[in-house]
């Protein structure tokens, strides 16, 4: 590293604040090389041909560095997208399927249409957006991306391998559930924002399915943490390994956190928010353009996150058989499959059934659902005295 950089004396205030940059970029960039890298063995030969090139060895280092490799790549932005591109294709086709019609073939029809959620994109991408005159154009225009980040957040708290986390603390379970819970309030200020009468019913309806569920995914999640003792996800999937997976320990829990993500995510039969056919589009009704695009696909991130979380909590985690050649990533490859299959159950509540209304869901909510999660924080108190 002193051969490419070279910190060279200067004199004068301006040039003692030039110096002192320069030597906090030069720590950092130390700081970075010598932190541990993500280890993938069969790139190895690539990689350590790349750090034998200036520059572009700190830029290796920097992209493996377990942070922004998280960041970055998995579970990252990268794999957000990737997840959002193909949850959404399987979901139209496999309600297609089950209903008997056609799903996405407009697009790529030798492939199944698989590429009409890209052409989605596209379109949104260069649509207009436009801004209606009585909404609070601050907020409006503003509140898409605090809510885009929000979602996004809790995935750099959940591990998907020993080694790669993007950040990691013994309490990592307990920061992503409160992170989850505060992204809602992003939604309700989507719908404030627009100032209009169907966005404000939707917003409604939105603010009391989040008083309904999330009682029942904290206790869900406090039940199997009771038996776990520790908020450490590192210890969590440890501890399932040595002993069963949370959901057979608690399958109440399970089934309470399941039907809570269901209803987080508007998923059938709780897209109550979303009912297109009463209240045009809940809280995004207003919005047009690439930023419809970031609204509409903020439930599927937000399965996406809780899918991981259930994966975590409830089927072991990484938990697979290692692959040598794939080193950190044969952990991530177990998780993303268990991940995927989650997310893949969850959106074929689509085919097979109808919508509740808001009064039968909240009234499953506050009664079923409810007993349901204080009866698995019973049977984990009972597992742990036992």
């Amino acid at each position: 590293m002193d051969t490419y950089l070279q910190l060279s004396p200067t004199s004068g205030p301006l040039g003692s604040l030039t110096s002192q940059a320069f030597q906090l970029i030069y720590s950092i960039i130390q700081y970075i090389m010598t932190s541990p890298q993500v280890s993938i063995p069969f790139l190895n030969p690539i990689i350590q041909f790349l750090y034998k090139v200036p520059v572009i060895t700190v830029i290796v280092h920097l992209l493996l560095w377990r942070p922004i490799f998280a960041l970055i790549f998995f579970p990252g932005l990268i794999s957000v997208t990737i997840a959002l591109i193909y949850i959404i294709w399987f979901e139209r086709k496999l309600t297609a399927k089950v209903q008997w019609r056609f799903g996405p073939l407009e697009v790529s029809r030798s492939i199944g249409g698989f590429l009409q959620p890209f052409a989605d994109l596209f379109r949104y991408t260069f649509q207009e957006f436009v801004v209606p005159r009585q909404v609070d154009r601050n907020y409006f225009v503003h509140a898409p991306a605090i809510a885009f980040i929000l979602s996004t957040l809790p995935a750099l708290l959940i591990p998907i391998s020993p080694g790669i986390y993007g950040i990691y603390t013994p309490y990592n379970v307990i920061l992503a559930v409160a992170l989850i819970t505060i992204f809602n309030i992003a939604i309700i200020l989507l719908g404030w924002a627009s100032n209009d009468r169907f966005t404000y019913i939707g917003t409604i309806r939105e603010a009391l399915l989040y008083t309904a569920y999330e009682a029942i995914m904290i206790l869900s999640v406090v039940s199997i943490l009771v038996i776990y003792g520790s908020a450490d996800p590192l210890s969590i999937v440890n501890w399932q390994v040595n002993h069963l997976p949370g959901i057979i320990m608690n399958p109440l829990a399970f089934l309470a956190i399941w039907i809570a993500t269901l209803m987080a995510t508007s998923r059938f039969p709780f897209e109550i928010p979303e009912a297109d056919t009463e209240i045009v589009l809940g809280p995004y009704t207003e919005y047009s353009g690439v930023i419809y695009g970031l609204v509409m696909t903020m439930s599927y991130e937000k399965l996406y996150v809780l899918s991981m979380l259930i994966t975590l909590l409830f089927l072991s985690g990484w938990a697979g058989p290692y692959i040598p050649p794939l080193g950190d990533l044969s952990g991530a490859l177990w998780f993303g499959i268990k991940t995927y299959i989650v997310m893949m159950i969850m959106v074929f509540t689509r085919a097979v059934y109808g919508r509740y209304r808001p009064d039968q869901a909240l009234k499953m909510s506050w009664s079923t659902l409810l007993g349901l999660a204080v009866a698995s924080l019973l049977l984990s108190l009972i597992i742990k005295l036992l």
